[in-house]
């Protein structure tokens, strides 16, 4: 069976991949590995009876894993120099180096080379995008060919053998722990009420009409026998009347004297006509003084709502809060019902500002929809063809970009393939967001590209690894795993530090910011799930966007400062 798998490379490959997404489903309590860690850990088993992949198949995927990221956060990344951002720049960037820093103290005192520290920062920093340019800027080099081959196999050893438990000790630390450090859970979650409480200031001057979205949006049909149709009321009428008892309906269709009428300025409603209303469960379940009892008017409920995903790209929205953009006219008749930023929930609050980039999905009547999605930015929904001339050539610009090398001190030096992909899409996807008439990648695919290039990296890199953890430990030390957690702790405890009591975050702003500077998904969303709320979204997103940058490039530090 070895002979056989060695022989036909492809096969480990994919069992690799898919046993490490069978693995990282697993739960135990509310804990589970992620594909990265498990495909890892599969990978480096398997990898010990001696795989050989060519490593043209984990630079073509990891290129479409740096592609997709730096798409995914553009937006994101270059609005944060903007504003109150700026604070979260800096603190991503001070956070970087303080994860080079507990690295090349560790290396220093314990004598490690190049190659064992290197690994040592990206695999306890938790930051994989860091080993494509790791390895790029080993090749460019001016060193002896065999000691550029030890550097080679030193580096995915040592990040083999502490990405693991760095990646889980994180996800566990920042959920469990940093919020006891911050004063408890309840004064997080009192913290979190707090903002959410700012956030929704004032959703009770919001335009009749507008629904302040955090549960999903019903329609009921009623007979409209109230002594309020004695006289004839038209839609705004009837907004208003319920906005003034504090409830939030819009007005949908109605059946006038057995005729079905969709909504118009011009319509009124009299004794025994039917009417659509819809709004968020909480006020249909209680609306005061309904229009009279439901009925079950089939025909008039077939209306078909739709419910649509809308990338912000109007210039005139980026920056407008949720309560702004709620009082627009082309919102009369439609509600929000999520936020979604770089592919995480946000609070969907009155006071929330609005960014280019922005998932918000809305539900209303289509055309209603189709011409609020207009003002907007794009709707998802209009095609599911991802632009691969955008994708190919956008790929293509950065590893031009990166491959360009300029000599400093006799020295060539180049970003790299893997940084130029970055770059590439950093820039790309913020010019997609405003100019959305070109580059459309559905977030089915950008997951794909996203978590089929990183695990499929991750997985010829465990195989090709696996054979080379033993020799890489021996030279390192097997403390070298236990050293990787300490300096994984060192750096979060640090950060946690540095983010309230120099940079005075709130505690949900100190756990999402932590997170972030770690390039840490699985951290925030154990964070989310521990405390109920996406508060901590808000400043992981930012932070996250600007440490793929940041805390990749710190990893030169660790290998030009480490003798």
């Amino acid at each position: 069976m070895v002979p056989f798998l060695q022989s036909h490379p492809l096969i480990p490959l994919f069992l690799t991949l898919g046993l490490g997404f069978l693995l990282g489903k697993v739960r135990i309590g509310s804990f589970s590995l992620g594909p990265v860690a498990a495909t890892l850990i599969v990978g480096v088993i398997i990898g010990q009876i001696g795989i050989t992949v060519p490593d043209m198949v984990k630079n073509v995927f990891f290129l479409f894993f740096l592609f997709s990221v730096g798409y995914g956060v553009g937006p994101q990344f270059f609005r944060a120099f903007k504003g109150d951002g700026l604070k979260i720049v800096a603190f991503a960037a001070v956070a970087a180096l303080v994860s080079a820093g507990v690295v090349i103290g560790a290396a220093l005192i314990m004598g490690y080379s190049k190659g064992v520290a290197a690994g040592l920062f990206a695999g306890s920093q938790t930051v994989s995008a860091s080993l494509g340019l790791l390895s790029d800027t080993v090749r460019s080099l001016p060193m002896e060919e065999e000691e550029r081959n030890h550097i080679m196999k030193l580096i995915p050893a040592c990040y083999a053998a502490t990405y693991v438990l760095g990646t889980v000790f994180t996800a566990w630390f920042l959920s469990a722990m940093a919020p006891r450090m911050l004063g408890g859970f309840n004064k997080v979650k009192a913290d979190i009420a707090d903002i959410e409480q700012a956030m929704d200031a004032n959703e009770a001057q919001l335009a009749p009409g507008m629904i302040p979205a955090r549960r999903p949006v019903v329609f009921r049909a009623y007979e409209a026998v109230d002594p309020f149709f004695d006289t004839p009321r038209s839609p705004a009428d009837i907004r208003e009347h319920y906005s003034s008892d504090g409830a939030r309906v819009i007005f949908v269709r109605a059946r006038i004297k057995g005729v079905v009428t969709d909504p118009s300025p011009d319509v009124l409603i009299s004794q025994g006509d039917h009417i659509v209303l819809g709004g968020r469960s909480a006020d249909m379940g209680a609306l005061p003084n309904p229009p009279g009892p439901e009925v079950a008017d089939h025909e008039l409920l077939n209306f078909g709502a739709e419910r649509t995903p809308v990338t912000i790209a109007s210039g005139t929205v980026d920056g407008m809060t949720l309560g702004a953009l709620r009082s627009q006219d082309y919102m009369e008749r439609i509600a929000v019902s999520s936020i979604k930023r770089n592919g995480l929930p946000i609070p969907a609050k009155n006071n929330i500002e609005l960014c280019a980039g922005d998932v918000i999905t809305i539900v209303g009547w289509p055309c209603d929809v189709e011409a609020a999605a207009a003002k907007i930015g794009y709707a998802d929904r209009d095609t599911n063809v991802t632009d691969m001339v955008f994708v190919g050539l956008g790929i293509a610009a950065g590893c031009i970009i990166g491959a360009i090398s300029i000599k400093i001190n006799g020295i060539p030096m180049a970003l790299g393939t893997s940084v130029g992909a970055l770059l590439s899409g950093l820039v790309l996807g913020w010019y997609r967001a405003r100019r959305p008439s070109f580059g459309h990648i559905p977030s089915s695919a950008l997951w794909i590209f996203n978590n089929l290039g990183v695990n499929m990296f991750i997985s010829v890199l465990g195989l090709t690894a696996g054979g080379a953890l033993l020799n890489g430990l021996h030279e390192a030390g097997i403390a070298i795993v236990g050293i990787g957690l300490l300096l994984t702790f060192l750096s979060i405890v640090i950060n946690i530090f540095i983010a309230g009591k120099i940079f005075r975050f709130s505690t949900p702003e100190i756990l999402g910011c932590v997170s972030g500077a770690r390039c840490s998904v699985a951290s925030i969303g154990a964070i989310r799930a521990v405390l109920g709320s996406d508060v901590p979204n808000l400043s992981f997103t930012i932070t996250f966007a600007v440490a793929n940058i940041t805390l990749v490039f710190s990893s030169l530090l660790v290998l030009f400062l480490v003798n």
